[in-house]
């Protein structure tokens, strides 16, 4: 039977943090499929790996680092992960991809020095850019707003956004983009350098072609002080898996994101906006049968 999200609308969700646990029967072995070293999606997956060992003793719970969102749901489609963390935008089909819920939001940061010429997206024609690793959500959300928006001259190359940071910093790099949680080291490290690009009017015209995965946001002065406020897009970010893994296991899994937060996001304010209340917004990706039973018995 199918469950409408209206019906999961929560209120004091997590007074069941401390219902009953019971032993379910796990697969040996469970890849989560994480993301590059130094992201967000490492971290946290990382953190969360660990807990569900705790929580699931019978079963060697493996953080698989990999590029991030594209190469996650390659990994997953292909039977090679059993869970993965992806941005929205870059599951076009969900096929066999279920979620587990939606996490916290990234958002698309365009970094350039101070000094710099670049005002606009315009401006980025003919500028040495980086579109972060190889598979990475920055990558295929990079990509699809230069594309979109008619600015593919750039001359894009692919690297971690420590090694872009580093180069934009020493001039070897025009502009860095940087699709991920707030704040994040490759920007903070290097704030008194540099300024962010305002993508305001982008954003509306990402929200208003490709409804849902795109959210018109602001990144507060707080966060990059003293950078000023900067108008940009977030996109949600989900943990997904796949349609064939146990329901029992995928109700444990949801169980812990939302009741063990605390411990994985320890150190990652981006992350701590994972909360229940938002979970079971996950766009068009269907929400697995054991993240269902979850939300449906915190509802009660």
């Amino acid at each position: 039977m199918s469950l409408s999200r209206r019906t999961l609308l929560l209120g004091g969700a997590l007074a069941l943090a401390g219902c009953t646990r019971q032993r379910v029967e796990a697969p040996p072995r469970l890849v989560l499929a994480t993301g590059p070293d130094g992201a967000v999606f490492r971290e946290i997956g990382s953190a969360l790996a660990q807990v569900l060992a705790e929580k699931l003793p019978d079963t060697e719970v493996v953080a698989q680092p990999t590029g991030a969102s594209v190469e996650n749901l390659q990994l997953l489609a292909a039977g090679r992960a059993d869970l993965a963390l992806s941005s929205l935008d870059a599951i076009e089909r969900p096929g066999s991809v279920r979620a587990v819920g939606r996490l916290y939001d990234s958002f698309m940061q365009i970094a350039v020095r101070k000094e710099s010429s670049i005002e606009s997206l315009k401006d980025l024609a003919g500028k040495r850019i980086s579109l972060g690793p190889v598979g990475s959500g920055t990558e295929f959300t990079g990509r699809r707003l230069l594309q979109h928006l008619g600015e593919e001259s750039a001359l894009d190359e692919r690297m971690g956004h420590a090694e872009a940071s580093r180069r934009l910093a020493a001039g070897t790099l025009d502009a860095l983009l940087a699709l991920t949680g707030i704040p994040t080291d490759a920007v903070y490290d290097i704030k008194d350098q540099v300024r962010l690009i305002n993508l305001q009017d982008e954003a509306v015209r990402l929200h208003r072609e490709f409804l849902g995965p795109y959210i018109p946001a602001t990144i507060p002065q707080s966060v990059y002080n003293p950078i000023p406020a900067c108008h940009t897009f977030a996109v949600p970010n989900l943990l997904l898996a796949h349609e064939s893994l146990s329901a029992d296991v995928v109700e444990v899994v949801t169980r812990t994101v939302f009741t063990e937060t605390a411990r994985i996001v320890e150190g990652h304010p981006e992350a701590s906006r994972i909360n229940v209340r938002t979970g079971i917004a996950t766009g068009e990706v269907p929400l697995h049968e054991g993240a269902m039973r979850w939300f449906r018995e915190v509802k009660r």
